[in-house]
């Protein structure tokens, strides 16, 4: 290995996640825009939590899907925990609300579906440790 390549090396850290560049697009006028990713939707969704359960609702398995359109539209397919569930009306807008937070988001339309139906199998393992479900 050269001495130039040792140094450059050495600069970096032996372990730990690296912070990612932030990414651009080009817009029909020569400007740039923020690219949305996956990652930064999971991100501003993740801040919203069921009212009922202590577990943000990414993690409780209440997103089915993200979608994400060149133009800077999110769709987003979500459920609830139950059709009768008391913040029907608020968690969609909440995670509509989150999407457009993500910088270079220009519109964002969620769906709430109910099939499959939601159920405890959808949580992440970090989701069951918080309620204690193992």
């Amino acid at each position: 290995m050269s001495e130039e390549v040792q140094a450059h090396a050495a600069e970096r850290p032996a372990s730990g996640p690296q912070k990612a560049e932030a990414q651009t697009a080009w817009t029909p006028d020569g400007e740039t825009t923020p690219k949305v990713t996956e990652d930064a939707v999971i991100a501003a969704i993740s801040e919203i939590y069921d009212p009922e359960i202590p577990v943000n609702i990414y993690e409780l398995g209440l997103i089915y899907a993200i979608d994400l359109l060149d133009d800077g539209r999110v769709k987003v397919e979500m459920t609830l925990t139950a059709p009768a569930c008391p913040s029907a009306q608020e968690l969609p807008e909440q995670v509509r609300e989150a999407a457009m937070s993500v910088p270079g988001v220009t519109a964002a339309d969620v769906e709430v579906v109910w099939d499959p139906p939601w159920d405890f199998s959808r949580m992440s393992e970090e989701a069951r440790l918080q309620l204690n479900m193992y």
